[in-house]
């Protein structure tokens, strides 16, 4: 087994943010040891056949901002097996009456095109969004390239002002902006009830309810997605962190599988390594924990390392009381979607993001339930089907179906247990997709449920929360878990936190994990790779970032 100088770094966790910090360090030359507790890599971007014959994400999905970064390139997961497939259009909005769709594609004109069938005024609001929205959020896509920092922030979003139309280079204006409710800056931007709807439904996706104060941008972030656009990576989510796998095993970094680790071993204030359940101890001068961060203090290091103040601290982060929830389903046919006829074959309307939700109030009513410790009565819901792009993830004629829902609590306020409702709450959720795309009814084969509990149980997701803890402005940038562990250190000397309890958050983007390594690297005075390549790969996302600005309408 491993001696006491077999490592430099061991990683807890194989989440993407976990064998993206290793694969940089193993780049740098660090031996690095990543230690999964889950018999495959990938954490919440993970790919199984829970139904068999069928590729079946079990966490993320749609990859929306890590192809932006220099992460692929630089880990070079293509030549690992890494193949994304684009999605688009990104996004589709089906009018709840049947009557017409609105399609989000990259390319903005043929948005506003169909934005237009629906509501020529708000064809024009949304190219005035994209101008005030794009120079803000490619500020902002710069932040979460780097360590949090308030300079770097308030500076940037400072620098990307002069960029915006004329009439809105106001500081309090742009300040409102970001710091009012998303459904405020909707309800003053578009008039028509779908485009309301849809872009409120977009916007919730990262957490934060429609009248939350300060989450502005989650709605101006939609802009980037001209930008990104939305990825699939043929065979399942999961290809992306088997890709990393093989990357980190190329770069000789070791990852061990089914070894949950039961704690990390700390002496007189610095990390000394970690011990596995079955009693195994590994040693590392370094170790940088990918699990969540209470799971990580309270339950690896434990309450004895620690000041009381910190755990007191630790107690008050807001993980939430879940979020979603899923239903993947295995089925006959693609929904046929009253509102974009495609008799149950491949249509563009199956290409990315179909959000089923008919008015911003019902996303509202949805949340107001999960308020009061009950599951949404009506959930609005996110259809995706990747069986239409990608012919990997189901037999010859069959196709994947997989439904994402909000708002859903992982403690129930009436005594239920989860376990008790899960499969009536999924046909609670399979109703929406059916009021939509009648021809479902009869046509779901099988069904993989992930309710609240079931997240948490599966892929350690407290409380079932996809996104550690809740994405609130005051547990974002260099508050995010908390001020003293911002900056991915923590006050034992030789731990480092990476993963979505960190900046800038949850979601397929890598950030935490680039950051993390580079972080590490200064640390330890690393100069032989990482400052040279971690700095040309940030300065190359920001030429793609300009070159794309350069061809904007």
């Amino acid at each position: 087994m491993p001696s006491a100088t077999d490592y430099d770094v061991i990683v807890v966790g194989g989440g993407h943010n976990g064998l993206t910090c290793a694969g940089y360090l193993a780049k740098a030359g660090k031996r690095v040891l990543v230690l999964e507790r889950r018999p495959i890599v990938g954490g919440a971007v993970c790919t199984e056949e829970v139904i068999p014959g069928y590729k079946i994400d079990v966490g993320s999905s749609a990859h929306i901002m890590i192809h932006l970064t220099p992460i692929v390139r630089d880990l070079e997961l293509e030549r690992h097996g890494l193949e994304y497939i684009d999605m688009d259009p990104y996004a589709f909005y089906p009018l709840p009456d049947g009557s017409g769709a609105i399609y989000f594609y990259r390319d903005v004109e043929r948005t506003c095109q169909s934005i237009a069938t629906v509501s020529p005024r708000d064809a024009e609001a949304y190219r005035r969004f994209l101008d005030f929205w794009t120079p803000l959020n490619e500020a902002v896509f710069d932040v979460f390239l780097n360590p949090p920092s308030v300079t770097r922030l308030f500076g940037k979003v400072a620098s990307s002002i002069p960029r915006l139309p004329k009439a809105e280079q106001q500081v309090l204006e742009v300040t409102r902006r970001l710091f009012t409710s998303y459904a405020q800056l909707i309800e003053e931007t578009f008039e028509s009830e779908a485009m309301r709807a849809a872009m409120t439904w977009l916007a919730a996706q990262s957490g934060p309810p429609p009248d939350e104060i300060g989450a502005g941008d989650f709605f101006g972030w939609h802009a980037m997605l001209h930008y990104s656009g939305a990825k699939h990576p043929r065979g399942g989510s999961g290809m992306l962190t088997q890709a990393m796998a093989r990357s980190l095993k190329a770069m000789g970094g070791e990852v061990v599988l089914d070894a949950p680790v039961r704690r990390i071993i700390v002496q007189n204030g610095r990390v000394q390594g970690v011990e596995t359940a079955d009693g195994q101890r590994y040693s590392a001068p370094i170790v940088v924990s990918n699990a969540h961060v209470l799971t990580t203090f309270l339950q690896l290091v434990g309450p004895d390392h620690l000041s009381a103040d910190l755990v007191r601290r630790l107690n008050h982060i807001r993980i939430g009381n879940g979020f979603g929830m899923t239903v993947r389903c295995a089925a006959e046919e693609l929904p046929d979607y009253t509102a974009a006829r495609s008799y149950g074959r491949p249509h563009e309307s199956h290409h990315g993001l179909q959000l089923l939700s008919p008015s911003m109030n019902y996303v509202r009513r949805a949340y107001e339930d999960y308020l009061r410790g009950e599951p949404s009565r009506d959930p609005a819901v996110i259809a995706m089907t990747f069986s239409a792009i990608d012919p990997d993830v189901a037999p010859p004629g069959k196709h994947t179906v997989f439904l994402w829902s909000q708002y859903f609590p992982y403690k129930l306020s009436d005594g239920r247990q989860w376990d008790d409702i899960r499969e009536s709450v999924a046909d609670s959720i399979l109703e929406v997709l059916y009021r939509y795309a009648p021809n479902m009814r009869g046509k779901i084969i099988d069904r993989f449920i992930q309710s609240p509990l079931d997240l948490e149980r599966r892929i350690g997701l407290l409380h079932g929360n996809v996104m550690h803890v809740e994405m609130s402005f005051d547990q974002m940038f260099f508050f995010r878990p908390l001020p003293e562990l911002a900056g991915y250190r923590t006050p034992i000397r030789g731990l480092y936190l990476t993963g979505a309890s960190t900046h800038p958050g949850g979601g397929v983007f890598g950030a935490s994990g680039y950051n993390t390594a580079r972080v590490v690297l200064a640390d330890t005075k690393q100069r032989r790779w990482g400052p040279l390549v971690l700095g040309a790969g940030a300065l190359a996302a920001g030429a793609v970032l300009a070159g794309r600005r350069l061809l904007r309408p």
